[in-house]
This record gives structure tokens, C-alpha cells and sequence, in this order.
């Protein structure tokens, strides 16, 4: 009978994994089998209208109508506030870079706790909620027909009877006054009929691309990697290349292609055209695709690479969109000649705004750190949460952009929002106080907008107590009202228990966060490719200290090449200590012998001796271990701070 009754047990589950089988298949092909058959409506772009007049003052004024501006501005509406939307950039329509520049696919900000049925189902929990998750019920998923995302911006600010709108200002610029005579009081704005206005304003939220209304304000602020020590360099900028043609069968071949990966709406992969040759390789190159599908045919290309083009020079960028777009054509033809699946697809032109990447980054009353990302930190004024890989892109023709690593969940803290020196400003979006690595990450524009979600409700608050956004930002009881108002308008802003990563408990892992802040190391998207414990050599190191010393120019001398020049093949000597610290040494200029370059270091305080006696064998040091003597030198010589 027992016998029997396990068999019929048997029979029983085996039943029901088979059925569950069949429905996880189910599931994973109705999330990846492309879905050319989803519908997709195309919507006529409404006709986007400025306000007759404008009032002589507002609570607030938001600069800027990117997506972080939108929602700046109906935060601070839906909390009582008269507002002030404006647009500088001669734009026909709401949401910048996502409509005008028609980057069309999000890097979205997953939170670390999924339900694992929604995530089967390609329903994905994203961290801050609130109005960017309003927003993205309205579009069509993970890319989005830009005509859609550009009528749903219009459609939250025409919602608010609170917002006066101003399209098409051929100049704005801070009011800059008050008691302290550091305070922007209101912007100047000079309307498309020329007709000039100063407005006061009670608050001013910058959401323009790159800080343009704290910069004209005397805000301080780094450019590119200028807090690491190389202010001309930034990450690439892009065109986006549209094509059309795409019927659903198009779609689903697209989708299909051997090293592509999709959804629904987006495809990435094509791995192969970083092989196109541009006309002039010194100025474009390609990478692999990212894929936007539109509800008109069409789907637009993020893969261009654009170098040589300052962002806060409008010449610049001008020649910049003009190479871009004569090379465009080209790539369009490449790829129907390179891959089967674009071979009946057109070239369909290109946005008609720059995707740039990097510009200004405001030093505010917190900089965020790589540590912040690495150690995935917390902090007592988070007003948003971050997740997105730290994404590099390339800085210059011969360079390689990469992946340095992927945070579980990190918070941004309103100090970031609040910049040094000026008050009755706060800025928005990418050009907020982060250091230029941990940027790399925080400068996506999901989580801009919620960080513009808290400016809004901040400007609230700050009227409502009568303080400074600068005092605000040090009250922990004002703090602790925003984060509930932010609760209260749909924002989570919980912290998930993180535990510590493998490398937080790796005794190098000083050396680690220098060397990824001087961009000398990276992990990956699963963290793993630290490669700490590997032997270094003497190749590896002169690359490295080639780096810092072309990142800290005036401060190191030397050239740590010497120590090696009768060595045939660097790659293939081992590192010893004495020969890296011969190394650093000419580095930073000193004429030493190597057995005698560690006693230098030492007695100049430029090593010390715990890291000396943390190296496990002196004759073959570990890629950690080197790093720790860059530490070192960081500190002490150059005065770095991680």
C-alpha cells in the first residue's frame, strides 16, 4: 500500500514540475520572444503651448525641461507652489534628451529585492517609484516612442494649474542677490519674441544638462575628470542614428540575431560594429548596439561614439552635430551591408540633439563617492536610491569604456542637491555634486528624475520654515519631514539589508578603491574581476603609474619608465617591491637607488610601513598589493581623499 502511494506521490509531481515547466516556458517566451506582435500606437505629438504672460514672481523656477525639469516642476506644483517651467534650448516639445535627443531606451535603477514571478514575467521593481513610476506607466516599456514619453510630460505639467510654461527663451540666466549677495533670487529671461522679464522667484531648481544656471550663479564646479586630476577628459558623446522599415517580422529577426539580447522594446548586442571604419577614426567610432523600438517603423540606435566635442562650448557642439550627422548615412549603409537583419531597413536621419554624457559636476555640500557605490552606503538624508552599473564610456579615440562595477543599492543625499556657496538653488540631474567615477552610475536619468521629485518637494519645505536650502540640508528633523513628504507623493525610499562584498573584506581593498578611482581597475557587472590576488608585473605597473601621472601632471615629475629601460619585456618581469617602489620614486622625481626607493618612500611619508608589511612575498607583488603602494602615494603625495 505504501508502495502505491509513493508512486501515485510520484505521478502527483512529477504532474505538477511538468506544468510548471510548461508555464515558466510560457512566461519566458511571452517576455523574450521578442513580441513582434505587441501593439503599438503612434500618437500625433500635441502641440506644446507657452503661457500668454508671466507673473512678476513664482516660488519657484525651474530652468530647464529635460525629464529632471518636468518633474522638478510638478513636484513642487502638486505641494501648493506656483511654478515657472522654462525651456532655453529653442525645443518644440518636453523631455530633452529623451525626446529632442531621442534616447529612447532607459538605464533603469532595479531595485535589489525582486519578486521572482514578476521578474519571469519581465515586470521589474525599480527603486524610487513615485513620479518617474507614473511617467513609465505611460510609455511603452524599457524604450518608449519618443512622441509617447514627450505627450506624457506635457500631460503631467498641463495637469498642474500651478505651472506657467515658457518655451523657446533665447536666454535665462540666475538673479543673483539677497542679503549674503550669494543668494539667486529669480532668473532674467529673455522671451522668443526678444521681450525681456526679471522674475522673482522664491527657489530656483537647475535642471538644464550641465548646470548652467549654478555656473552663471558662482556655484564651484568640476569638469570631467578634473577631481581626479584631468579636466579634458569626459566621457563621449552620441548621435542617435534612426532607421526605418521595421515591420513586426523585422523586429522579431532583429531580436534574433546571434549575440543580441531584447525585450519587447529593446534589443542590445551587435557586438561587431565596433569593427566600422569611420571616415575619420580619430573623431567617431562605433560599439556595440543599443536598440530603441518606436510605434512608427522605425527604431533608433544608440552606438555612436563622438569625441572631441566640449559641452560648454556651443561652436563645439555645433561642429560636433555636423560631423556626426555627415557620418551617419555611412554607419546606416555599414550596418545593411554587415548584418542580414538590417539589410531592408533605411536610414531615417538622426536626433537633433547631442547625447551628451558629461559635463560640469557641481561640488555641493556632499560629493558622492565611488566608496558611497562600492560599499553600497546609506545616508541619514537619502532623498533617492541608485543601482546602475558604473558605466564608463570611452574618454578618447584609443580608449575602451567599461563596466568598473554594479552597486546593489546606494542613496543619494540631498547635500548633493544643494551647491556650495550659492543659495536658493538646488540642481537636478546629472550634473549634481557626484564625483566624476560613482557618476558614471548616478548619472542616469530615472533616478535625476527622482532626485528632482525631492528638489521640488524641498522648495516646499524650505518656504514653508522659512531656512535656506543649505540650512535645510543640515537639519536632520527638516530632512526627516522631507523624506515623509516624499513618501506621502509615492516615493519609496526604503534601504534594502545589504551585507558586505567579497572585496570590502579583502586586505587590499584600500589599494582597490584607488586604483577604481583613478579608473586603474574595474569588477565588472557581477563585481568579480578585481583579479586582487593575481601577480602584477612590471609591464602592468608602468601602465598604471602612466595613468596617475597623466591624471597628476604637475605633482609627479618624473618618469616611471626609467627603473625599467633595460628590461626587454616588462610584461614579463615580475613585480617586486623594490622595483615598483624604484618606479614610484622616478615618478615623483627622485633620483634613488632601488634597494634604497623603499626606505625613501617611507621616510618621506609616502609609504607606509603597514602597507610595506602587509606584502606577502617581496620579490612577486599581487595586483593589490600594488595597488596599495598607489594608495599610498595618493594619499600622502597628492593628497587624495577617497
Amino acid at each position: 500500500m505504501r508502495t502505491k502511494l509513493l508512486a501515485v506521490w510520484s505521478v502527483i509531481i512529477l504532474a505538477g514540475a511538468a506544468m510548471l515547466t510548461g508555464t515558466y516556458a510560457a512566461m519566458w517566451y511571452w517576455n523574450h520572444g521578442a513580441r513582434s506582435d505587441v501593439e503599438l500606437v503612434s500618437e500625433p505629438l500635441l502641440a506644446v503651448e507657452s503661457a500668454p504672460t508671466l507673473k512678476s514672481g513664482y516660488d519657484v523656477i525651474v530652468a530647464g525641461t529635460d525629464p529632471e525639469g518636468v518633474i522638478a516642476a510638478v513636484s513642487a506644483a502638486r505641494n501648493g507652489l506656483s511654478v515657472l517651467l522654462v525651456d532655453g534650448k529653442g525645443r518644440d516639445r518636453l523631455g530633452g534628451l529623451m525626446t529632442v535627443g531621442e534616447l529612447n531606451t532607459l538605464d533603469l535603477n532595479y531595485s535589489p529585492s525582486q519578486s521572482f514571478f514578476r521578474k519571469l514575467l519581465g515586470r521589474y521593481t525599480y527603486l524610487n517609484k513615485g513620479l518617474f513610476q507614473e511617467w513609465y506607466a505611460m510609455v511603452e516599456g524599457s524604450s518608449f516612442d519618443t512622441r509617447t514619453a514627450a505627450n506624457a510630460f506635457y500631460r503631467m505639467v498641463k495637469a498642474e494649474p500651478n505651472i506657467d510654461l515658457l518655451m523657446k527663451a533665447q536666454r535665462m540666466e540666475p538673479i543673483v542677490g539677497g542679503a549674503s549677495g550669494r543668494s539667486v533670487t529669480g532668473m532674467r529671461i529673455v522671451r522668443e519674441d526678444g521681450a525681456a522679464a526679471e522674475i522673482a522667484a522664491k527657489a530656483v531648481i537647475d535642471a538644464t544638462q550641465d548646470g548652467d544656471i549654478a555656473a552663471a550663479a558662482g556655484a564651484p564646479y568640476t569638469v570631467g575628470r578634473e577631481d581626479i586630476g584631468s579636466k579634458d577628459e569626459l566621457m563621449v558623446a552620441t548621435l542617435v542614428i534612426r532607421m526605418s522599415g521595421v515591420t513586426p517580422e523585422r523586429w522579431s529577426k532583429l531580436a534574433h540575431y546571434e549575440d543580441a539580447d531584447y525585450d519587447e522594446m529593446s534589443i542590445w548586442g551587435y557586438n561587431k560594429a565596433k569593427d566600422y571604419v569611420a571616415s575619420d577614426p580619430s573623431r567617431i567610432k562605433m560599439r556595440g548596439l543599443n536598440i530603441g523600438r518606436q510605434a512608427d517603423g522605425t527604431i533608433l540606435i544608440n552606438s555612436m561614439q563622438l569625441f572631441g566635442v566640449d559641452p560648454l562650448d556651443p561652436e563645439s557642439v555645433k561642429e560636433g552635430m555636423k560631423a556626426a550627422q555627415a557620418e551617419a548615412p555611412r554607419i546606416a549603409e555599414y550596418l545593411k551591408q554587415t548584418f542580414e537583419p538590417f539589410a531592408e531597413l533605411e536610414y531615417a536621419g538622426t536626433a537633433s540633439e547631442l547625447y551628451i554624457r558629461e559635463s560640469r559636476h557641481i561640488i555641493g555640500e556632499y560629493r558622492l563617492k565611488l566608496t558611497d557605490l562600492l560599499e553600497n552606503r546609506d545616508h541619514w538624508d537619502s532623498i533617492a536610491y541608485g543601482s546602475y552599473p558604473i558605466d564608463i564610456q570611452s574618454t578618447n579615440k584609443g580608449g575602451m569604456g567599461t563596466i568598473l562595477m554594479k552597486p546593489e543599492q546606494y542613496g543619494v543625499p540631498f547635500r548633493t542637491l544643494v551647491p556650495k556657496e550659492i543659495d536658493g538653488l538646488l540642481v537636478v540631474g546629472r550634473a549634481a555634486s557626484f564625483d566624476t567615477i560613482p557618476h558614471g552610475s548616478a548619472r542616469v536619468i530615472p533616478l535625476g528624475m527622482a532626485t528632482a521629485e525631492a528638489a521640488g518637494a524641498a522648495a516646499k519645505l524650505a518656504i514653508e520654515e522659512g531656512v535656506t536650502f543649505r540650512e535645510l540640508s543640515k537639519s536632520e528633523l527638516s530632512i526627516q519631514k522631507l523624506k515623509q513628504m516624499l513618501k506621502n507623493q509615492g516615493m519609496d525610499l526604503k534601504m534594502q539589508r545589504i551585507g558586505k562584498q567579497p572585496y570590502q573584506e579583502h586586505p587590499d581593498y584600500n589599494g582597490l578603491v584607488a586604483a577604481a578611482s583613478m579608473y586603474l581597475a574595474s569588477g565588472g557587472y557581477d563585481n568579480d574581476s578585481w583579479k586582487l590576488d593575481e601577480p602584477s608585473n612590471a609591464g602592468r605597473y608602468l601602465n598604471q603609474l602612466r595613468q596617475v601621472k597623466k591624471l597628476h601632471a604637475d605633482e609627479l615629475p618624473g618618469d616611471p619608465a626609467l627603473p625599467v629601460a633595460s628590461i626587454g619585456e616588462p610584461v614579463k618581469e615580475p613585480l617586486s617591491l623594490s622595483l615598483a617602489t624604484s618606479m614610484m620614486a622616478s615618478l615623483c622625481g627622485l633620483d634613488t637607488d632601488k634597494e634604497e626607493a623603499v626606505s625613501e618612500l617611507t621616510s618621506r611619508g609616502w609609504l607606509t610601513e603597514q602597507t610595506i608589511d602587509s606584502i606577502g612575498d617581496p620579490e612577486r607583488l599581487t595586483n593589490g598589493e600594488a595597488y596599495l603602494l598607489i594608495y599610498d602615494m595618493a594619499v600622502s603625495k597628492l593628497g587624495m581623499t577617497f
